[in-house]
């Protein structure tokens, strides 16, 4: 679980990062580039730094074109746009969650991007991820690297049928699941409403390897990771009372 902090305090945040590291990634990992905002190469096994912003959809924008949160220019830490930054294994499927148990995403602006890397600036573009009704909590995003350098970022849906049948979450114009604010756990309600990130890669490593596991998410993507997440923390809670 990751909490988020301002833009302003992205040094601190890759500091608490490069501690987490050792646990999540392990030996194996010879990536050494631990800032989302630089550039590296990977092959598979290392960890690779992405960073996740949260703000308003114009504030990813500058004279209409959409710029890395990495650049000064739309100035996204005097906005108080709120910053994650995760560390996921190259080519395994990973679930990053966001913590929104004090953090309520449609005030910080209920948009996200996911980005990282200098030389392409690579930017997924502006995700909506709450408004004053609902919070969506299931997104999957896919990062693309040709010769271990990433290129491209994105989001990718698979539609609602991950939540059908679900108790709390509804669909949202038949695209996204989606929690109603006043069901979650910070405002008093029993649902979770952390939001949850299905990280997948594809393309070539530096090595030439292929990366896979966007594939193995595209064929998977009927089943939520975040529900199944939320379903064994439950169950385990629930059998440890």
């Amino acid at each position: 679980m990751v909490k988020l902090a301002t833009l302003g305090k992205v040094t601190t945040t890759i500091m608490l990062l490069m501690v987490m590291v050792d646990v999540l990634v392990g030996a194996s990992d010879n990536n050494v580039v631990y800032s989302p905002c630089s550039d590296t190469e990977i092959s598979k096994g290392d960890g690779f730094t992405v960073g996740v912003a949260i703000s308003s959809k114009e504030a990813f924008f500058l004279d209409q074109i959409q710029l890395s949160p990495c650049d000064s220019r739309l100035g996204l830490a005097a906005k108080m746009a709120q910053l994650a930054l995760f560390r996921p294994k190259v080519d395994e499927i990973s679930l990053l969650s966001i913590d929104t148990s004090k953090f309520n995403p449609s005030e910080a602006g209920g948009h996200m991007v996911g980005f990282a890397g200098s030389k392409y600036a690579a930017r997924s573009y502006p995700a909506k991820v709450a408004d004053g009704s609902h919070t969506i909590t299931s997104f999957t995003l896919v990062m693309e690297f040709q010769r271990g350098v990433l290129q491209n970022l994105f989001w990718n849906n698979f539609g609602c049928d991950s939540c059908k049948g679900g108790s709390s979450s509804v669909c949202l114009n038949g695209t996204d699941c989606a929690v109603p604010t006043a069901k979650c756990k910070a405002n008093g309600g029993e649902a979770n409403c952390n939001i949850g990130i299905q990280v997948a890669f594809s393309g070539t490593d530096k090595n030439l390897e292929s990366l896979n596991s966007w594939y193995e998410v595209r064929n998977l993507r009927q089943y939520s990771l975040t529900d199944l997440y939320a379903n064994a923390v439950n169950s385990l809670t629930g059998g440890l009372l």
